[in-house]
């Protein structure tokens, strides 16, 4: 892939919060786990603990956790999508994760000064990875709090998770229900360049 073709996969992908109930394959979900894993992080570390979820069942029902302490009043903003309503734009939603039928959960360290960035490393190459096989996707926060509950304690228990972890990020996967959404344009004024 050359420069060209790398910043093309770029523009084209899109945050997906409309799935279609098709469940992906575990091949691909292994691919978009690697490319996770091979992201940059802090002093090579590779701190990042990455679980799929390839059970549309159970993404529903983190989904809900997701959700569930879900506080409006620290937004930002109170709009995103026409195309792709969020929670921020929808307030009946009941899932975090928007029926997609398999979800990938990024733990690091609680106490790790470049966990956070750690992890959202390992999600923006997986939505990558993503989008050159034709899945859709959408990196979504609030991971810290959904598994807060003893179900999601009982969860982390389950996937062995390291004692001192938290969630940091989900990738959600599936394929696109409907039409692709429109690119948003460029906000002028966001680049610099010095020297």
């Amino acid at each position: 892939m050359d420069s060209t073709e790398l910043l093309n996969l770029m523009r084209e992908r899109r945050s997906i919060r409309k799935y279609q109930e098709r469940q992906i394959s575990r091949e691909d979900m292994e691919k978009v786990i690697e490319a996770g894993i091979w992201a940059p992080n802090a002093g090579g570390g590779q701190r990042s603990v990455i679980v799929g979820v390839h059970d549309e069942k159970l993404a529903e029902a983190i989904g809900k956790l997701n959700i569930a302490h879900f506080d409006r009043s620290s937004l930002a903003g109170s709009y995103v999508s026409h195309e792709q309503p969020s929670i921020i734009d929808d307030p009946t939603l009941r899932s975090g994760f928007y029926g997609a039928p398999s979800v990938c959960v990024v733990f690091a360290p609680a106490n790790f000064l470049y966990s956070i960035p750690d992890a959202f490393c390992c999600a923006e190459n997986m939505v990558l990875m993503a989008q050159s096989l034709g899945l859709a996707s959408c990196i979504i926060a609030r991971g810290e709090e959904t598994f807060l509950s003893d179900e999601g304690q009982r969860l982390i228990a389950q996937w062995d998770i390291p004692q001192g972890y938290i969630a940091r990020c989900f990738v959600l996967l599936g394929y696109l229900d409907g039409p692709a959404p429109s690119p948003k344009p460029r906000h002028e004024g966001r680049v610099r360049i010095a020297g």
